[in-house]
């Protein structure tokens, strides 16, 4: 085994140990070509029921001369984008076509599904009962799926169905991967998963519809470090331990929230609007939730700065177009954190937490950035989509 200089690993496997991931005549010698991928917030090694992944996938036969290597990349992006008209042999899962279009004015991601072709026979009748499932990745998967109707009895759906993300911001679209999973219905058993392809959104610029035709992949695994050599194995252990402190210090996702902010001069106050939320983690039994939403202006000695929209039921993307105003001064207001906290109400019994967000001078991100947006431009309305994380202000009790 050598290394090389840079980033490039080079490992030679003895005729024993040859790897042929397809038919033909077995090769004496095979050489196996990796790079070390850049980890990033954006990468979350996941497997299609949620276990923990890995970044070890075999790259598609055919690739090489009718043989197989093994190839180590990020699972940040597993999609392979087809350029020639013969590549539907590329893969045994299939081919997905997809459309992907952002609008930066009204912070939302269009996901047109278009259609599947060869996908792999999961039925006895040598077909499948197709459908399609998008999450944004990181982020907490049943708040933001979506998923397209079922085509039955074909491995060549077509489904020309637009999907819509709303509250996306330029952030997300730098910092997440979509991840489209292609499954297959079955009323008897559980569904069953067929193979995904998964986009960086940094791929889609803004206000411009891009277009996919990729093969689909396994999820990719984790090698078991027993049948890995001494090489592959400290990559595989340096990569799971990067991942795993990543995910200890990462919040988990539970929804958006459109905020506007306005700060009124010559009387002084702050008008705190609750439009909307959008893609909210469900709570309750029923796959929904009912969501309210309170404000708090800290700190709050008297205790009266709290306020709350009304309870819209069963819904995940609640409207409210709410409005409350705080009698301040803008030397007071620099102080102040608000805080928006979103909740699921049961009846005789504490309500659940959602998620929540907080904006003060001393934030980061977008709270900061539409917090001194507001302070910058007194008299102006501004609104901005935010995360809700499932961090508890420490200030705000479990009602």
């Amino acid at each position: 085994m050598t290394l090389r200089k840079g980033k490039k690993l080079s490992i030679t496997i003895q005729e024993h140990m040859a790897i042929d991931v397809c038919p033909g005549p077995i090769r004496p010698i095979r050489t196996i070509s990796a790079y070390f991928p850049r980890l990033s917030p954006t990468s979350e090694p996941e497997m299609g029921g949620g276990g923990r992944g890995g970044l070890l996938t075999p790259l598609l036969p055919g690739a090489m001369g009718g043989g197989g290597s093994l190839s180590l990349q990020s699972s940040m992006d597993t999609s392979v984008e087809i350029n020639s008209s013969d590549s539907d042999d590329c893969t045994a899962l299939g081919t997905l076509e997809f459309d992907l279009r952002y609008e930066r004015a009204s912070s939302k991601l269009h996901c047109t599904i278009l259609r599947a072709k060869g996908l792999k026979p999961m039925d006895f009748n040598g077909l499948a009962d197709p459908y399609v499932k998008l999450h944004l990745l990181p982020g907490a998967c049943k708040a933001n799926k979506l998923k397209t109707k079922i085509v039955r009895n074909t491995l060549n759906p077509v489904w020309n169905e637009m999907l819509t993300y709303v509250g996306i911001t330029e952030e997300d679209m730098h910092r997440k991967t979509l991840r489209l999973s292609v499954c297959d219905e079955d009323k008897l058993t559980h569904n069953e998963f067929i193979g995904e392809s998964r986009v960086p959104l940094k791929r889609v610029k803004p206000d411009q519809t891009k277009h996919f035709h990729t093969c689909l992949e396994h999820p990719p695994p984790l090698p078991s470090p027993t049948t890995m050599g001494t090489a592959l194995r400290g990559i595989s252990c340096y990569l799971r331990e990067q991942w795993e402190n990543e995910q200890l210090h990462s919040l988990e996702e539970r929804g958006r929230v459109l905020l506007s902010l306005q700060f009124l001069p010559p009387g002084e106050g702050l008008c705190v609007g609750v439009q909307r939320c959008a893609h909210l983690a469900a709570m309750d039994v029923n796959g929904f939730s009912d969501p309210y939403v309170k404000t708090y202006l800290k700190p709050d000695t008297q205790k009266k700065s709290k306020h709350k929209t009304a309870v819209i039921k069963k819904t995940l993307n609640p409207e409210f177009n709410e409005e409350f105003f705080y009698e301040i001064s803008m030397s007071e207001l620099s102080n102040k954190t608000l805080e928006v906290t979103v909740w699921d109400y049961d009846l005789g019994r504490s309500n659940d937490f959602i998620g929540g967000v907080c904006l003060s001078c001393h934030s980061q991100g977008d709270p900061l950035r539409h917090w001194m947006d507001c302070l910058k431009n007194k008299g102006q309305r501004v609104e901005r989509w935010h995360v809700l994380t499932n961090e508890l202000p420490r200030s705000v009790s479990h009602e």
